[in-house]
């Protein structure tokens, strides 16, 4: 049995709170800690849940802590996790790993080192919908996948610390790459900053696959659609389509490009929609990282997939300044 911390306890953090609660109750977790560097934050949190709580990430190893998830901003990862993973307790950080790659790869580094499980929160790859478009794709189902096209859109004021890029993009580079079974081999970036200097609003990528294109907007300022997440995947033979927002539908077009003789004619037979089994992707991807760690095993989503998700978002940010194609 395991005694588990939760690092973090803002909107994120809190639906840590809620998940590991619930596994302490289920009899997965014996004991939860929480932590968080604003004392009363934390301390009301904790007393909603009836749970003990620090103020201080380093005193976790000395109560007897074996895992964690780190929920909190991006740029205290690096100092978090090492030094839990220094100290002998698992970790399963919250995306982005870092905001840098040699960051992430320090994490990844010192789990290795220490002989640690190293998880990254990728909460997609738990996603029921999109588990299930996966295995269509690795059936074959689709047949040669030829394009991806991803929408991540609503209206807010822009974050103060990280923009489009590394809290909506990272999620779809990865997913892309799980999909394809492989990375890009070229892209190009545009970042828009017309709200704040420094803080990307809108994002915009163009990842090459060998012959697969892959196309990414994600915006924070287009007030037109509500909330906004879909994914659709063309293929040969059908074409996918999937609203993150409805977690277990999924879509099938059995449309395709025919040849008769000297001629093209575009066949559309129709679509249906399927629904697949319903779980709590959060509470997927805890439970996963929980067994992981006991079985001493890599979690679906580990830390090299974390830190080579970074390392395209900064060559993305490369592009974006120099206003070209990287080749990767």
């Amino acid at each position: 049995m395991t005694t588990h911390a939760v690092i973090g306890t803002g909107y994120w953090g809190s639906n840590h709170v809620r998940v590991a609660s619930e596994l302490e109750e289920a009899g997965v977790l014996d004991d939860v800690v929480l932590c968080d560097i604003d004392k009363t934050r934390v301390r009301d949190l904790a007393s909603d849940y009836g749970l003990e709580y620090v103020t201080d990430h380093s005193q976790l190893s000395d109560i007897g802590v074996d895992t964690a998830v780190i929920a909190t901003p991006s740029t205290t990862h690096r100092e978090i996790a090492t030094t839990l993973l220094e100290s002998g307790i698992d970790c399963l950080v919250e995306k982005p790993l870092a905001l840098s790659s040699d960051d992430a790869w320090d994490i990844v580094d010192t789990a290795s080192e220490n002989g640690r499980t190293l998880g990254v929160g990728h909460i997609f790859r738990y996603h029921p919908a999109l588990r299930g478009l996966e295995r269509r794709i690795d059936r074959g189902e689709l047949g040669q996948i030829k394009y991806l096209t991803t929408t991540r859109s609503t209206f807010r004021a822009p974050r103060a610390t990280t923009g489009a890029l590394y809290s909506l993009a990272v999620h779809d580079v990865d997913i892309y790459n799980m999909l394809l079974e492989r990375t890009p081999d070229h892209l190009f970036c545009r970042l828009d900053r017309h709200v704040r200097d420094d803080i990307d609003e809108t994002a915009t990528l163009v990842l090459g696959y060998g012959g697969v294109t892959g196309i990414i907007n994600e915006s924070w300022q287009i007030p037109v659609f509500g909330k906004r997440r879909d994914l659709v995947v063309v293929g040969s033979e059908r074409t996918a389509h999937l609203d993150y927002l409805a977690d277990t539908e999924l879509t099938i077009y059995d449309a395709s490009v025919v040849r008769e003789g000297d001629a093209l004619r575009a066949q559309d037979e129709g679509s249906t929609t399927y629904e697949v089994e319903g779980y709590e992707p959060l509470r997927q991807e805890i439970e996963d990282f929980l067994t992981a760690s006991c079985e001493g095993r890599d979690p679906l989503a580990d830390g090299e997939i974390g830190a080579k998700t970074v390392e395209l978002l900064e060559r993305a940010e490369e592009s974006a300044e120099r206003n070209e194609t990287i080749e990767l």
